[in-house]
């Protein structure tokens, strides 16, 4: 079969406890832009048990079509069940483009899925588009076009990859979190509706759950949050995060911060923006103490507006800060705090 013959962008649907998870929304959002391009349609991949009822959902937010395997065995994410019905659907339905989420189940399954339909995979993806590759043409060497490039950062964040995958369908590509953006909803918009099962057989590969405990947090998801105040190495202390918290209570922000505050203990891991944290687009994002590392840059330069305070009039985080203060943070934010309360009342 030739590569021609594989067409449409599909998007695994994540749900968990029959609810689907904000990246399926973002993936759909992504695919219509794609789509597009390519003058083909969307279908969502939902796989689950039970799920029928949310095919309505992923219709108002841009799939043309709606893939379901529906079966017991899949109540629970499993690596083996999951795997098998998602390849399944690939192979019958020979798509161009599959995007997964970069979520935990979905850097489990993706890798998983791309080696069963023997094609490439590219992780944790910043920017997805249609283009020529290779990209700049090379004598001698074949340009082919409507290829789905594939950006990411590579060695450690410090320089960016774009690949593509020419010889070989689906494209498949991981995209984190808050990185693509979802459509507005176009209420009651419907999709075709295909139920597909190809047959589940249990055996010794399957994982049995013996229980399920879910864990009840009291921290704020950073990527919901409208004002984030990020502190970074520059904060000096753990103790000094409560000027950021002083500052985050005046404005109805949250305190989050760059890896190097991770390392060194002063925050949990959950409150860590960049590319080994989280994508974050608040309306208002204050760096106070981050010197703007490609690593940190990557999870919050879409932002809105970005405030940077630094002592250093170099740091690369005045390079994509809208407003940029050059200074002792010890000395600007908890005046900025105090003028702020002044403004808030």
């Amino acid at each position: 079969m030739g590569l021609e013959e594989y067409k449409g962008v599909y998007v695994f649907a994540q749900q968990v406890d029959n609810e689907l998870s904000g990246i399926a929304f973002e993936l759909l959002g992504k695919a219509k832009e794609l789509a597009a391009d390519l003058s083909t349609d969307v279908t969502a991949v939902l796989i689950g048990s039970g799920v029928k009822g949310l095919t309505d959902q992923l219709a108002e937010y841009g799939a043309d079509k709606v893939i379901v395997v529906d079966d017991p065995e899949l109540k629970d994410y499993r690596t083996e069940p999951y795997a098998h019905a998602l390849s399944s659907v690939i192979n019958e339905y020979k798509p161009d483009i599959v995007l997964v989420g970069a979520t935990a189940i979905g850097r489990d399954l993706g890798p998983r899925v791309s080696a069963r339909v023997a094609t490439g995979l590219t992780a944790d993806c910043t920017v997805l588009e249609i283009g020529d590759f290779p990209i700049n043409p090379i004598p001698n060497q074949e340009q082919k076009h409507n290829q789905l490039l594939m950006t990411r950062p590579a060695f450690g964040g410090n320089t960016i990859a774009t690949i593509a995958c020419p010889d070989n369908r689906p494209q498949m590509a991981t995209v984190r979190p808050g990185v693509m953006q979802k459509i507005e909803p176009v209420a009651g918009a419907k999709a075709e509706v295909i139920e597909y099962n190809p047959g589940f057989t249990p055996d010794n590969k399957y994982v049995e759950i013996l229980e399920i405990v879910k864990e009840v947090s009291d921290v704020v998801d950073i990527m919901d949050a409208k004002i984030l105040v990020s502190g970074g190495r520059g904060m000096g202390s753990k103790e000094n995060f409560q000027m950021l918290q002083d500052l985050a209570d005046v404005i109805g922000g949250t305190v989050s911060c760059s890896r190097a505050v991770v390392d060194n203990g002063w925050m949990p891991k959950e409150m860590q923006v960049g590319q080994t944290g989280k994508t974050v687009r608040p309306n208002v994002y204050f760096a106070i103490g981050i010197s703007g590392a490609i690593q940190h840059t990557a999870g919050m330069e879409e932002s809105d507006i970005i405030v940077a305070i630094n002592k250093d009039d170099t740091a690369p985080i005045f390079d994509v800060a809208d407003y940029g203060i050059v200074g002792d943070l010890n000395k600007i934010v908890p005046k900025l705090t105090e003028a702020l309360k002044a403004v808030v009342k």
